[in-house]
């Protein structure tokens, strides 16, 4: 009787990695077919791949979405560190009221914060554009930066900083040699998330950017309605680079341990 949960729950599982793993090894097959069809494989090639990288208004794209994927990565992870190392030593009422505030652009349907921050930035008579996605993005990304860092936080102990300094340490020296090192592993998810979010935004980039700037995820939408395979080349690569920076972050950290053990 025990073994058949087991069965079951293997099953389950295998179905499920089915479900979400298929599309990608699909993706990646047909972006070396040599002919148009997503359905009927005619022989491999690298013809898609050629296409992509001689499409310029591809490549801005690419380079706008890594551009502002990055900057917005670093100003939120930076802003969104030092405010909730900051909240941490507030009040509950300032904190609580904080908190709530910084959960609704989660909460919140990003339709919603897309038109908000249309007529924000309408209201103010900015030009849209490459500034206003990256304001847009850093936005968004800073809610979850502080969702990362902040049960960090809490499971210091409160009086660490006033130890250090009481030991000699400046401000500055405790929070560095300190406060940081011990909360890195919430600062390194929450700037991944972040940098997740921004590369892959589509609705509020949409809204917020202007002619002549656009991210691949607005490229793809606008191929969306004619078949196009470079965009399965592109994908590929995509999900390569991402295979890649997933391994070496969980790598890294073994090696380092197994140095220190030594």
């Amino acid at each position: 009787m025990k073994k058949r949960p087991k069965i079951l729950s293997k099953i389950f599982m295998g179905i499920m990695m089915l479900f979400f793993y298929a599309p990608i090894i699909y993706t990646i097959i047909f972006s070396f077919n040599s002919n148009k069809s997503l359905t009927h494989w005619n022989g491999f090639s690298l013809r898609w791949y050629e296409k992509m990288f001689n499409n310029g208004d591809m490549m801005d794209a690419v380079g706008y979405t890594i551009l502002v994927a990055v900057l917005a990565t670093v100003i939120s992870t930076f802003v969104g560190t030092i405010t909730a190392i900051g909240l941490s030593k507030s009040n509950k009422v300032v904190k609580a009221m904080v908190e709530r505030v910084n959960d609704l652009p989660i909460m919140n349907p990003e339709i919603v914060t897309a038109i908000g921050l249309l007529m924000f930035f309408s209201a103010l008579g900015v030009k849209k554009g490459l500034g206003t996605m990256l304001a847009a993005h850093v936005m968004f990304c800073i809610p979850y930066v502080m969702l990362s860092v902040s049960p960090k936080l809490r499971s210091l102990d409160p009086n660490l900083a006033d130890a250090c300094m009481d030991l000699g340490a400046t401000p500055w020296q405790a929070l560095t040699k300190v406060i940081v090192p011990q909360i890195m592993p919430g600062i390194i998810s929450g700037a991944l998330i972040a940098f997740t979010m921004s590369f892959d935004d589509f609705i509020i980039s949409y809204f917020v950017t202007g002619n002549g700037v656009s991210n691949i995820s607005i490229m793809v939408y606008t191929m969306s309605k004619r078949i196009n395979p470079s965009i399965n080349a592109l994908s590929t690569i995509i999900i390569l680079l991402i295979t890649i920076a997933l391994v070496l972050i969980n790598i890294i950290p073994l090696i380092k341990e197994r140095k220190s053990a030594k």
